[in-house]
């Protein structure tokens, strides 16, 4: 036997056995292009409606709209991901962001045009994110694979808002922001050609149940409800410290950098808390911690009540963000007790709860902190969030099954 014999191939672990899946490679590169067109294309409209009308808060309506037309796209459309093939819902979402971002860039379109394309890009964000989420589970199947290419989509998401603002701002610097939003446009085509050429057709889920009816099932099952809120009440209250970041930062005498900081140590802290869990912990490990982790996650943020400095306030948001380490856990529960013929609504609806609830979250934030200051608002966040995240953790406990994992249904 020669001595190539003798050896063992040696296998990728971690991370590295979702990136030898050929179409999983395909998805995470249509993925970093999609992500980094929604945000350059964020910035470049925020620049526009600012450059047309002189006005604060028209630019910042242009971000916030982005937030609240989710919930309309995810419950209205959410059958849309298991009623028609895959492949099909995720090209025609890219064409769809495409042509919405093109019309932006033409010269002459006046802000309510402006504005109203921007909510056509909130209101099919959903759909995608939903729909992509259900084909990972028909592409890596409903087991550790699905769970390390789930991670691997959010880590790229985190690292686009660091990455992305950066690019879009040094873009600004060089082209004009309609010339910008020509250049995403190029970017969810090149994604869509990416999905269209590397992804396999795979038929619908169901075709059966209209979009409501659908929706409503989701909602009637008692462990996939459970599951959903624990999915969307720990953003809710983690996006508190990035919503009065400048106002912090202004506090401190932090200035633009200590502002930058604050915004990047929360997601920094989150991929480091995934990029660990998903590579040096085994499954069932992260299952089991996924609870004790969810109750702890916002606990760091009561030590704003001792007003820290800046060093000490990025200590705190990165510990927090690590936290986030859970959602390997959650994930794995959650593909794995929602019937096939609901996943990809059920990931809509998740998708689209998840962003509608962060922007409630920074709306609240900035009212309460109208009345009892940053650190306090902060502060109570963290302990307010605490006690909620508890509450259906322990539903999640109760609601699985003795001696399996499946759920029992309410």
């Amino acid at each position: 036997m020669s001595v190539a014999q003798q050896r063992p191939v040696a296998q990728p672990t971690g991370y590295a056995r979702v990136f030898a899946v050929p179409e999983f490679r395909v998805v995470f590169a249509a993925h970093t292009l999609s992500m980094l067109g929604v945000i350059v294309s964020e910035i470049a409209l925020s620049v526009l409606v600012y450059d047309l009308t002189g006005s604060p808060l028209m630019s910042a309506l242009a971000f916030a709209l982005g937030f609240l037309p989710y919930l309309l796209g995810g419950t209205l459309l959410s059958g849309v991901a298991d009623r028609f093939p895959a492949r099909r819902v995720l090209v025609v979402c890219d064409l769809v962001c495409a042509g919405c971002v093109a019309l932006m860039a033409l010269p002459g379109a006046d802000i309510a045009v402006l504005l109203a394309l921007r909510c056509g890009l909130a209101v099919v964000s959903p759909v995608f994110a939903g729909t992509r989420m259900a084909t990972l589970a028909d592409i890596l199947g409903d087991g550790d694979l699905f769970v390390l290419g789930r991670s691997l989509l959010r880590i790229v998401a985190q690292s686009s808002l660091l990455v992305g603002y950066g690019l879009g701002g040094l873009l600004l610097t060089v082209v004009v922001p309609r010339h910008a939003l020509l250049i995403t446009v190029g970017t969810f085509l090149a994604s869509a050609a990416l999905l269209r050429l590397g992804t396999r057709r795979r038929p619908a889920r169901a075709r059966e149940a209209g979009d409501s009816q659908g929706t409503r099932q989701v909602f009637a099952d008692r462990r996939i409800l459970v599951l959903l809120l624990l999915s969307w009440v720990p953003p809710m209250f983690s996006v508190a410290p990035e919503a009065l970041a400048a106002p912090y930062a202004d506090e401190l005498g932090a200035g633009s950098t200590g502002l930058g900081l604050l915004m990047c140590a929360l997601p920094v802290g989150t991929v480091a808390g995934e990029v660990f869990a998903g590579s040096r912990l085994r499954p069932v490990t992260r299952e089991r911690i996924a609870l004790p982790l969810v109750c702890l996650t916002l606990l760091p943020y009561l030590g704003y009540a001792l007003h820290p400095g800046l060093p000490a306030a990025l200590l705190l948001l990165l510990l927090s963000g690590a936290g986030s380490a859970y959602t390997l856990g959650l994930d794995q529960w959650f593909v794995r007790d929602v019937p096939q013929e609901l996943r990809g609504r059920a990931m809509t609806v998740l998708s689209a709860g998840m962003m509608t609830i962060q922007g409630v979250g920074m709306a609240l934030a900035g009212a309460a902190a109208e009345f009892v200051g940053v650190t306090a608002t902060v502060a109570g966040a963290g302990a307010l969030g605490a006690v909620c995240c508890c509450v259906p953790a322990a539903v999640v406990r109760r609601t699985e099954a003795p001696g399996d994992r499946r759920p029992r249904r309410g």
